[in-house]
């Protein structure tokens, strides 16, 4: 990546070589998903059929469905109850401030 541009005597009569480094293409914080996704529209919409036979397969499958539902309550579940002791570890850290406020006071 980097490219010698040009060397030049330094005041001590050495050679010093300076190199210059590109920066890296700033698309943005999607950028990388243009890579993945196919380019022309026949391929965007084989790819779409795809997805969507898969989908309706999924969906159509009563036990695979329900398994899917399950764990998707499963991980739910799970997020709300991070959430709520997040709310609990906040409340308990703002009553401490409170009173060590009160004492100072």
């Amino acid at each position: 990546m980097a490219k010698n541009k040009k060397s030049k005597k330094s005041k001590s009569g050495k050679r010093v070589e300076i190199r210059y480094v590109q920066a890296p293409p700033s698309g943005g914080l999607l950028s990388g998903i243009a890579n993945i996704l196919p380019g022309k529209v026949s391929d965007q919409w084989l790819l779409g059929l795809v997805i969507g036979a898969g989908v309706t397969y999924v969906m159509s499958d009563d036990e695979l469905r329900s398994q899917l539902i399950r764990q998707l309550v499963k991980a739910y579940g799970g997020v709300a109850g991070g959430i709520e002791e997040l709310k609990e570890q906040i409340a308990d850290i703002q009553a401490e401030l409170r009173a060590e406020q009160s004492a100072a006071a």
